[in-house]
């Protein structure tokens, strides 16, 4: 009884300290949502815009259905949006988009407070302090002012790093109940549960969450190996390897059922492989594994701080980690450590054989690109900043705790506001991507504003589907060349798509067409009337044509 009772009381400052996380962490999400929302940025990233309307396709077009979810781009995020992006002022303002990754950021905020305080309170010496660092790291994860950014749009990092967090800590919560003398099997079973649904949901998400699942898979079969000698246990790690490994099967079965090629995400007409073909962007850490490792890190530091400021905060994590490894060697807690660094493996292993560019300002080629998948180490930054604080409490300094964290929280802060002053690099990518679509984007929405209403377009949505959502034009009165049935191939003649593209006058009243695109290649142009060229500086012209038929049928 007396141990049940000190169990209830400990867990009620915890909860009542997570209760104070959780609302602080939506307010500053909200508010920094509506910051973003009047100064109209949430739509200017092309990703965010083109994840909004992958969602909205799927009850929203010629051809309604689990199937417009198409490939790369794992399914996850854009379910989770459509039940926001019902509304066509939700889908039109880019809001419904944003619903997702705002909760997410809350969760991940409450995530990152309770992972931090479960490792800190694995050692003695560390537990009446542990709340202090879990504090710390919310704050450094909740302030971070490139995922300010992220948490307001669409993009899906802010989502998948709530998985993450919650999958460690379900990990963790599994793994301090085996340290315990009498285990509580359902205890164990609960968490290991939720452990598997965040790591297959975070494996839905980004494929970072792959790699994950891989590590998470080996710590728990590691632990089998040594602790678990019961049957009803290895069972349970049965079930557990079941759910991680379905996510990764359904998503290559589709893959392969609907395109034909399991690895289509890969290596297929949209993957990174081939528009790094396309584009022909140098990628300066190809096959270099130490070089895609550094940029990576790069790209997490400045996330942090300006300049070279941000090796203080590696520095940081690097300090924090051998510490805890070697307070934790004995314990099994420790495992957790791999967990957060893993982010460094995947990416350092994507930029080196997978086709994927990270470009940082500082180095060459002096741009920026890809920079918020920095922000994957951020709760291994955040973590390290809560071990620090606490152990710092643990020695003579322990009197001076309010100082000691008062000073934490000015370093971190100072960090933060030259971010801010400098201007979050999330923001700026996003920023730079606008300002390459804007002029042309503008200008046809302003020529499609003069043509008559309910009119019916033809027109390839892959860069420009943005005109269309933020002129309200439902996708159903779009043909456009996700409307065919993908597992004909190479082609299906009687797709909405194809047919469209050879006898437009009789499906659509207007064809727009981007120089170089797929309408531009593939239209027959012998019963169009050209209306008007657009040009713009640096993009390729647009031509918008009209059919020689008012009247038309749907495909």
């Amino acid at each position: 009884m007396k141990r049940s009772t000190d169990s209830a009381a400990t867990a009620k400052p915890a909860v009542n300290r997570l209760t104070r996380v959780g609302p602080l962490a939506a307010w500053v999400s909200l508010g920094f949502f509506f910051f973003y929302l009047r100064r109209g940025e949430i739509l200017m990233h092309g990703d965010a815009v083109a994840h909004i309307n992958i969602a909205r396709r799927v009850f929203d077009s010629l051809n309604p259905g689990p199937l417009q979810l198409g490939t790369v781009w794992l399914p996850l995020p854009h379910v989770l949006m459509i039940p926001f992006l019902l509304s066509d002022k939700l889908w039109q303002s880019g809001i419904g988009g944003s619903i997702p990754s705002m909760i997410a950021y809350v969760f991940g905020t409450i995530g990152i407070f309770r992972l931090t305080t479960a490792l800190l309170e694995s050692d003695a010496r560390w537990q009446a302090n542990a709340h202090v660092g879990g504090f710390v790291a919310a704050f450094v994860y909740a302030a971070n002012p490139n995922l300010l950014y992220m948490q307001a749009t669409a993009l899906t990092e802010t989502l998948y790093l709530a998985f993450f967090l919650w999958a460690v800590v379900y990990f963790a919560d599994f793994v301090k109940e085996l340290r315990k003398d009498e285990p509580d099997p359902k205890m164990e079973r609960r968490a290991l549960r939720k452990c598997a649904y965040c790591v297959a949901a975070a494996e839905l998400t980004r494929y970072d969450g792959w790699l994950l699942a891989g590590v998470i898979g080996a710590l728990v079969l590691l632990i089998i190996v040594r602790r678990w000698r019961s049957r009803p246990r290895r069972q349970r790690a049965a079930k557990f390897f079941l759910a991680i490994a379905a996510a990764p099967m359904l998503w290559l079965a589709y893959n392969a059922a609907i395109y034909g090629n399991a690895l289509a995400f890969a290596n297929g007409p949209y993957s990174a492989k081939a528009i790094e073909e396309r584009v022909g962007a140098p990628n300066p850490a190809a096959h270099n594994l130490w070089a895609a490792c550094s940029y990576f890190l790069k790209s997490a530091q400045i996330t942090l701080a300006v300049n070279n400021w941000g090796r203080f905060w590696l520095l940081a994590a690097v300090l924090a980690t051998a510490l805890l490894a070697w307070t934790l060697r004995r314990q099994p807690a420790v495992g957790i450590l791999f967990l957060l660094w893993s982010p460094v493996a995947f990416y350092a292993l994507s930029i080196a054989y997978g086709s994927i560019l990270l470009h940082v300002p500082m180095w060459w080629p002096f741009a920026i690109f890809n920079q918020r998948f920095g922000l994957e180490l951020l709760p291994l930054f955040a973590v390290s900043a809560g071990v620090l604080v606490t152990c710092t409490l643990t020695g003579r300094l322990a009197f001076h705790a309010w100082k000691v964290v008062a000073v934490a929280v000015a370093l971190i802060a100072i960090s933060y506001t030259f971010v801010w002053k400098a201007g979050p690099l999330c923001w700026q990518e996003a920023w730079r991507n606008w300002e390459i679509r804007r002029g042309l984007d503008t200008s046809v929405e302003l020529a499609i504003k003069e043509l008559p209403p309910d009119s019916r377009f033809l027109m390839d949505i892959d860069e420009h589907v943005g005109i269309m959502e933020r002129l309200g034009i439902p996708l159903r009165r779009v043909v456009n060349n996700e409307d065919h049935r993908s597992w004909r191939r190479p082609s299906d003649p009687e797709g909405a798509w194809e047919r469209a593209l050879a006898d437009p006058a009789r499906y659509v009243n207007y064809v727009i067409a981007f120089e170089g695109d797929l309408v531009d290649k593939g239209v027959n142009r012998k019963n169009l009337t050209l209306l008007e060229v657009i040009h713009s500086s640096g993009q390729p012209p647009a031509r918008i044509y009209q059919t020689s038929h008012a009247q038309t049928r749907s495909p």
